[in-house]
């Protein structure tokens, strides 16, 4: 059982930029592929980054590569999001995720532990 609870988000003016963080429970965190989802109101839960358990492999989504940074820190069961250039866009509830196989999905299913999510408001 993981336990995920994220923090970070915020208000902040177009080309801004925020860190998220992602602290999990657990012995296990570091065994675990870990994601980044947001959610848009009436917007279906996208996916925005993926890392893999040793921090080897990570993927972007398309609107966010280049501007989004994953990592993660295994001896302290965190993972982050560092966003630069921050657009109206990507207005949203930022979700971290959890899912024990090693392939670095981008479809929010394949996850099995969420976090409550934190509210990123990026405004012109």
């Amino acid at each position: 059982q993981v336990q995920l609870v994220e923090s970070g988000g915020g208000l902040v003016q177009t080309g801004g930029s925020l860190r998220l963080s992602c602290a999990a429970s657990g012995r296990t965190f570091s065994s675990y592929t870990m994601g980044w989802f947001r959610q848009a109101p009436g917007k279906e839960r996208e996916f925005v980054s993926a890392i893999s358990w040793s921090a080897g492999s990570t993927r972007y989504a398309d609107s966010v590569a280049g501007r989004f940074t994953i990592s993660r820190e295994n001896a302290k069961n965190t993972v982050y999001l560092q966003m630069n250039s921050l657009k109206s866009e990507d207005t949203a509830v930022y979700y971290c995720a959890a899912r024990q196989i090693s392939t670095l999905s981008t479809r929010p299913g394949n996850y099995e532990y969420w976090g409550q999510g934190t509210q990123v408001t990026v405004s012109s």
